[in-house]
């Protein structure tokens, strides 16, 4: 009988013992093993704008679909444009007809020139029984003339001909703005919640249309700093969606190095991540993000950015 009292308490402490180091395994599983529920797939958002402001005229997208790099998004009126064209090939012409004037003169010019100093080498050498000094001081001062006369005209010249550079360039940047009245797709991927329609005004510079890079997708696992240890670039990684479907493998491919410091007020908080923390009176383990690349999205899985997954890593080199 005593025995069997001893042997059961042995079982039973054994059992006590198993359960507590199970439960310490389970605990150092959850607080330090690589893992967390606080992931999110994210994406590079492009913010289509113009460079040139307009109305509108039209809209040759949807809302959600799927576009190719190139592929016309809107397009604004282009009568602007077009006239704004015109304006600059007829500056353009009008600054090369004068350009060819000026250069008709400064030719009559330099002949006018060489003319004038031949004549008055010519009469520097007769003898002064032939021309007096008189007439030679005239010619030599004719030719000065004529030398001033022509430096004016290449001057004339090399304004005409920079005056049609300005030309040219004015009418490249008509050229331009006529080219850039059709807004493209930067890259492939899906517009997402249009709200641009024919009829209003795209400002240059001002954002009026998302579009998702369909090849951009990666994750942000948002990790608590007592995991950070575990975590090394380069590491395996298996992405489970909410929505479920199959696992998404990826590799680490960098930590951030700062979050927000609610407590800081000099720290950059509109640049750095600002992770909430899940209760405000708990000291709680800052989270902080993770980057990992996707490098296979199985078949049939489809992505959104903002989607919530679980990130569980893996050293390299794990089964």
């Amino acid at each position: 009988m005593k025995t069997q009292s001893i042997l059961r308490a042995a079982f039973t402490l054994t059992l006590l013992v198993v359960a507590i180091v199970l439960v310490r395994m389970l605990w150092l599983e959850y607080m330090y093993s690589p893992w967390t529920r606080d992931g999110r797939v994210r994406a590079k958002v492009v913010q289509v704008a113009t460079d040139v402001s307009g109305l509108v005229s039209e809209v040759r997208v949807v809302d959600n679909q799927w576009v190719r790099k190139g592929d016309i998004l809107f397009v604004l009126d282009p009568a602007r444009f077009h006239y704004a064209l015109a304006q600059a090939d007829a500056d353009l012409a009008r600054a090369q007809a004068q350009m060819a004037q000026a250069k008709a003169r400064m030719a009559a010019s330099a002949a006018d020139l060489a003319m004038k100093r031949a004549q008055a080498a010519r009469r520097a050498n007769l003898a002064g029984d032939v021309i007096s000094d008189e007439s030679r001081l005239d010619f030599a001062s004719l030719a000065s003339q004529a030398a001033s006369d022509h430096a004016a005209d290449v001057a004339a010249y090399s304004a005409a001909e920079a005056t049609v550079k300005a030309a040219v360039v004015a009418q490249q940047t008509a050229a331009l703005n006529l080219a850039r009245s059709e807004v493209r797709a930067p890259s492939d991927g899906f517009i997402t919640n249009l709200n641009l329609y024919p009829g209003d005004f795209a400002t240059a510079g001002s954002a009026r249309m998302a579009l998702i890079d369909s090849n951009s997708f990666w994750v942000y696992g948002y990790f608590e700093e007592t995991k950070l240890p575990r975590v090394h670039v380069g590491d395996r990684a298996v992405v489970r969606l909410l929505s479920g479907g199959a696992d998404i493998e990826g590799h680490v491919d960098s930590l951030a190095s700062g979050i927000a410091d609610r407590d800081n007020s000099t720290s950059n908080g509109d640049l750095l991540a600002d992770v909430n923390p899940v209760f405000t009176w708990v000291r709680l383990a800052q989270r902080v993000p993770v980057r990992v690349h996707l490098d296979r999205i199985p078949a049939g899985v489809r992505l959104a950015t903002g989607m919530t997954c679980t990130v569980t890593l893996r050293p390299r080199g794990a089964p």
